[in-house]
């Protein structure tokens, strides 16, 4: 997944290994994707021994060089391939603890209930405030310009995060009758 996203960026322009981090760090990629930020300059080392990508040029920045990676034909390749492996090795993730509980949650006096499901709507509606200021700085980093299926794709998360919100909520007001 690291190496993904690292080709997947340097596909649209070239960046160093830093640039590469802010981004994914505004992105909070760690929070929906599970890849450590941390975890790119060794996939970017790796990239580059197996002649992924190269550096394009060196730049001066006060006393420190930076690299500025771009991606190879070879990395075009790899690329695709990791994305196809990606699609389809994909999986419908449910909440299971959040699911189990709300089976059982007839088992608890009303007034817990209702502490725990106003705590979870709370995480959620912080995850939608997330998502939402992501979508903004993702569409910063591409110059306002979102390609449709990063649009799509984070639109859906915006709605799978809504929807539990709403399943939370319907539960809230049958707690209330």
């Amino acid at each position: 997944m690291t190496q993904l996203l690292v080709l997947g960026m340097l596909d649209i322009r070239p960046m160093s290994g830093y640039d590469i981090q802010m981004m994914l760090q505004e992105n909070d990629v760690e929070r929906w994707s599970g890849v450590l930020v941390g975890s790119i300059y060794h996939a970017l080392k790796k990239l580059e021994k197996d002649k992924y990508i190269e550096i394009e040029r060196i730049e001066q920045t006060g006393h420190r060089q930076k690299a500025i990676y771009k991606i190879t034909e070879k990395g075009q390749s790899y690329l695709q391939e990791l994305i196809i492996k990606a699609i389809q090795t994909s999986s419908i993730p449910y909440p299971t603890a959040l699911y189990s509980g709300l089976s059982f949650i007839d088992k608890l006096p009303d007034e817990q209930s209702r502490k725990a499901l106003e705590q979870q709507l709370y995480k959620l509606t912080t995850e939608l405030d997330s998502l939402e200021i992501g979508l903004e700085v993702k569409k910063k980093y591409l110059d306002g310009e979102l390609p449709s299926r990063i649009q799509l794709v984070s639109n859906n998360m915006i709605k799978i995060v809504k929807q539990q919100i709403t399943l939370i909520e319907d539960i809230l007001k049958l707690l209330d009758e």
